[in-house]
């Protein structure tokens, strides 16, 4: 990279971090930092929450996987990460569900009241998980943009976009993540159409939107794996299901269904970034963006790398609340059963600065960024039973753990190679994958409904005996 180029692309980070900040409201009490309202109490706008949820769930990692997907097997590959958007209506409907049905106010709640406060802790360790793991798997790809990793503008890059993004979060909380989404939401969608304008004249458009196998090899492997795991992975990611709950039910279902088809069209468009390298014979090292940019010249390089910061900042910001409200607001009242009053916004803060500096300790690690979704989606499949069937039971705590657990112990063996191959779907690199989830969900089914079947055997008896 010349003097000039660094000095375009460094010169567009400070700028954004000084942007973001300066634009971002600042939050006076507890209620809009934890719980995004406003000023005056009011919950954030209808639009606005669309926004926010569209453009948090375009992770910076997202859209390089969905890339990387479309340069290995075409339109397939995208479309199988595109599915995973799909989750956003699926989580909506379920939540509209929870929320008239139970009337809870959080997943922690709906957790209690069903299946007890043992339920909510694992939950909540679950949840903390997938958040630790979305600071350094943005922040890494961020910094990819900047130099390779073990180098050190890589480094750099990904802890000064950490500290803008940490600032500008610890101004307004929730409140200043949703506003600066709306603005990320903007910067995202123009410059991924000013992609497009390089990439589609380029190529034959039929070619660019056909090329891909519909085979198991091919990457539709993956695409049942997204299919199966939409079910369960929103679940266990407080950046959506926070927003379930800061606005009306009706307010809320209509925004999950529109962000989760905006963000579904999105990312299979970006996936054909990576089409395009496939197409053209583009040696994407893991990072097709980058690979594409770079070859394209200067000006697509910028544009992708625009592309990533937008996303990555809201997917960070968004992080940082969850894990403020997970820890200062959800955890204190599962462990201790205090109040539904919030704590100082001074504690939120804390534990921001604190997972800002811990979360990126495996990006200096190095590992693989895919694996932060396919693992983790994997062994949280026990969740889908525990939110799909909830309605068969009032009360079962068994049903939650021997659901949750099944598909933590599925997925650690799948994670350390444990798995018989006897298991696998198909021969393709995804074959264990889909076996483990296609079998995994089964299991947990049968471990949800197991504790059901034998509370009402157990009742029938009772009955014969009194009559």
């Amino acid at each position: 990279m010349s003097f000039a180029e660094a000095g375009l692309f460094w010169g567009f980070l400070i700028v954004y971090g000084v942007v973001m900040y300066a634009l971002s409201p600042r939050s006076t009490n507890p209620a809009s930092f934890y719980r995004g309202a406003d000023k005056h109490g009011n919950p954030v706008g209808q639009w606005s929450l669309t926004a926010s949820i569209f453009i948090s769930w375009i992770f910076a990692k997202s859209v390089t996987n969905a890339a990387n997907l479309g340069a290995a097997y075409g339109v397939v590959g995208g479309l199988a990460y595109a599915t995973y958007w799909l989750s956003i209506p699926v989580a909506g409907y379920i939540i509209y569900l929870i929320r008239t049905q139970t009337g809870a106010t959080s997943l922690q709640d709906f957790l209690t009241s069903r299946f007890g406060r043992l339920a909510a802790l694992a939950f909540a360790a679950a949840i903390l998980i997938r958040l630790y793991n979305e600071v350094w798997s943005n922040t890494a790809v961020v910094g990819g943009y900047f130099g390779l990793p073990g180098e050190w503008q890589y480094y750099t890059a990904a802890m000064l976009f950490t500290a803008f993004t940490l600032a500008y979060s610890l101004k307004g909380g929730l409140r200043s993540s949703i506003f600066t989404d709306v603005i990320q939401a903007v910067l995202f969608v123009f410059f991924l159409a000013a992609v497009l304008f390089l990439i589609v004249p380029a190529n034959d458009t039929g070619t660019l939107l056909s090329t891909g196998d519909f085979r198991l090899n091919a990457g539709a492997d993956l695409l049942l794996v997204a299919g199966l795991q939409i079910f369960s992975y929103p679940f266990h990611d407080p950046v959506l299901t926070d927003r379930g709950f800061v606005n009306k039910e009706k307010t809320m279902l209509k925004s999950f269904v529109v962000a989760g088809l905006l963000g579904f069209v999105a990312v299979f468009i970006f996936s054909l970034v990576g089409v395009h390298a496939q197409l053209n014979g583009i040696d994407t090292n893991g990072n097709a963006p980058a690979a594409v940019g770079a070859a394209l010249g200067l000006t697509a390089l910028f544009f992708m790398s625009v592309v990533m910061m937008t996303s990555a900042g809201s997917t960070l910001d968004s992080t940082f609340t969850s894990l403020a409200k997970s820890i200062a607001v959800d955890l204190p009242k599962l462990v201790r059963r205090v109040t539904e009053q919030l704590p100082s916004m001074r504690v939120g803060a804390v534990v921001m600065v604190a997972f800002a500096i811990l979360g990126n300790l495996p990006m200096f690690a190095g590992t693989d960024i895919l694996k932060a979704t396919t693992i983790s989606g994997t062994m949280v499949m026990g969740l889908a039973p525990v939110f799909l069937f909830y309605g068969f039971t009032r009360w079962s705590p068994w049903s939650f753990h021997l659901s949750f657990w099944s598909g933590i112990v599925l997925g650690v063996l799948l994670a350390t190679g444990l798995i018989p191959p006897s298991w696998s779907i198909g021969e393709g690199k995804y074959a264990a994958l889909l076996g483990v989830n296609a079998w995994g969900i089964l299991i947990c089914t049968a471990g949800f409904f197991l504790p059901i079947i034998v509370q009402r055997l157990a009742r029938g008896r009772t009955v014969s005996r009194v009559h």
